[in-house]
């Protein structure tokens, strides 16, 4: 009776073993995959500079009438823009400037003012340095005014250049350095009659917040 009963428990326990092992699945390791993010640095962004504007006119005219003068000016710049993916944006910026005493427009007060839209092809030399250039169309606007009346008032746009670089100080910061030729022309007058050769320069320093 003893065996009878021993081997009852015997096979109870066998039973129950192998439930219990099928309760038991094997353990996998888990493996983590990172998630790639592609970083296209796309945004909007504004931005503003102080920096140097000259404008160089030669006017010559019948009787061997002549003027060279550069006028220079101290300018303000603000932009803004959209960068569409790390090597192309689009910007559009605003320039306006004021200076004295030029000579050949009667030494009036004498303002400047200046717009471009660019498309803005860039070059990632580093993570955080770029290079670029600005090609686009733009105006310049100049008014020379005596104590009294509007002395000249001188309107003249087309095609604008400029090269420049760039530094991420952080994700959403950046500071540039750039030069951008405005204008770029002779502009022939027939009621002066006069030739009148114009450029305008500008050369900026200045900072950019990214969105």
């Amino acid at each position: 009776m003893k065996k009878l009963t021993l081997s009852i428990a015997a096979i109870a326990a066998m039973g129950t073993l192998a439930v219990a092992g099928g309760d038991i699945a094997p353990v996998e390791p888990v493996v983590d995959t990172p998630m790639v993010v592609e970083n296209t640095d796309a945004g909007f962004y504004v931005g503003g500079a102080y920096g140097y504007m000259n404008t160089n006119i030669k006017v010559k005219a019948p009787n061997d009438f002549k003027i060279d003068e550069s006028p220079n000016f101290n300018e303000f710049l603000v932009l803004g823009g959209y960068k569409v993916n790390k090597y192309i944006a689009i910007e559009g910026r605003y320039w306006f400037g004021a200076a004295k005493d030029i000579a050949a427009f009667g030494n009036g007060n004498t303002s400047i003012d200046a717009w471009g839209i660019y498309a803005k092809p860039m070059y990632p030399v580093t993570d955080q340095f770029d290079v670029y250039a600005l090609l686009g169309y733009g105006s310049a606007d100049m008014t020379v005014k005596e104590p009294n009346a509007d002395y000249l008032t001188d309107d003249n746009d087309g095609f604008s250049w400029g090269l420049g670089a760039s530094y991420d100080v952080n994700s959403n910061v950046a500071v540039f350095v750039d030069f951008v030729r405005n204008f770029d022309d002779t502009i022939t007058y027939s009621s002066v009659p006069a030739d009148v050769d114009r450029t305008v320069d500008t050369w900026n320093i200045g900072v950019t917040y990214k969105f």
